[in-house]
């Protein structure tokens, strides 16, 4: 009964976002890549498109002066963790805080290096087979974090652990509009690189929608894209996440060339021209394909022929075509080992 009287609470009469900003003399701060939304209904868009927010609980990325946070409120949330890096915001939640009657909790700090492992009640857990769980995640992200943010919440996926150990929990985040049509594009699509797969592996992607540039303030030169992200039951790729991370990566490291020539970054230099096709007949991909032909089923046969191959030479797995040349393997010692694998 308490927590439905809770989610119908209204929130008394407050200053209006721009006037707390003007109050507080507050400015976007440009190191921090910050672009403040105001407008009412775009921001009432973006937790419409999170889902039904009705009792559930929320962590708000970068909340700023609030206004999405105040959305949130109205929309039913029972509570609202805000993890916030920039002081200069802290007046303008606690006041927030305050009239939501304690429905806020505020973390200052930086969200990549904060762990939601125990941020939610537990008995809001679920199985990772099961329904997602009522918890959200939820952020107008500065263009300065967003893609370092979601690579590390992937891996956090990947491994069900911070806020993962809750279940299935969705996202739903603004990104630069370049970056959230790379996270969604499709096979063949001009815009798919290594962060298109890294989120379609794990997670079901969704472009909502996209914002106007000047709906900011202040206005980027760019446009904004909403996107929602909700894990997958089982992922595309079932392997390591820093295996599938590498092989991705150094798969579309030649993007618009064949992927049997960005597929080398990943073999020593003496074992090319053994390996490199054996790796391909082993996954059944044509090695003339460019890399962003390649299609998820693809890439999964890639990642485990390449595991295959790393769990036999193990020394193979740990070559890394970007460190200096001095520290690189040639590959010429490992030939041995080959000449002795049944698959070779």
């Amino acid at each position: 009964m308490a927590k439905a009287l809770a989610r119908e609470m209204r929130l008394p009469p407050l200053p209006t976002v721009r006037d707390l900003l003007r109050l507080y003399k507050i400015r976007a701060a440009k190191k921090l890549s910050q672009n403040f939304l105001l407008d009412p209904r775009i921001i009432e868009r973006i937790v419409k498109v999170s889902g039904n927010l009705n009792g559930a609980h929320v962590c708000e990325v970068g909340p700023g002066p609030g206004g999405i946070t105040r959305a949130l409120l109205s929309a039913g949330v029972e509570k609202i963790l805000v993890i916030e890096k920039d002081a200069r915001f802290l007046p303008t939640l606690e006041m927030l805080r305050e009239a939501a009657g304690g429905r806020i909790h505020i973390i200052m700090g930086d969200v990549l290096s904060y762990n939601m492992e125990n941020a939610f009640p537990k008995d809001m857990k679920k199985a990772w087979e099961e329904e997602t769980p009522a918890i959200h995640l939820i952020g107008n992200l500065p263009f300065s974090v967003s893609t370092p943010l979601i690579i590390r919440w992937m891996k956090s996926v990947s491994a069900q652990n911070s806020a993962w150990t809750y279940g299935r929990v969705p996202m739903t985040l603004t990104f630069q509009k370049e970056v959230a049509e790379r996270i969604c594009a499709p096979v063949s699509s001009p815009q798919r690189c290594r962060l298109s797969v890294m989120c379609q592996y794990l997670c079901d992607v969704k472009h909502k929608f996209n914002i106007q540039g000047g709906s900011f303030i202040p206005a980027p030169k760019v446009d904004v894209g909403v996107v929602h992200l909700t894990p997958r039951k089982s992922p595309i790729i079932s392997l390591p996440f820093s295996l599938i991370e590498k092989v991705v990566r150094c798969t579309f490291h030649m993007r618009q060339k064949e992927c049997h020539h960005s597929f080398a970054t990943l073999i020593p230099p003496a074992l090319h021209q053994t390996l490199i096709p054996k790796i391909f007949a082993i996954a059944e991909v044509d090695p003339t394909t460019r890399p962003f032909q390649l299609t998820l089923e693809e890439f999964d046969r890639l990642c485990h022929a390449y595991n295959l191959l790393v769990e036999k030479v193990p020394e193979i797995g740990t070559y890394e075509y970007r460190a200096p040349r001095k520290e690189r393997i040639s590959g010429e010692d490992l030939k041995p080992q080959l000449e002795k694998l049944f698959f070779l």
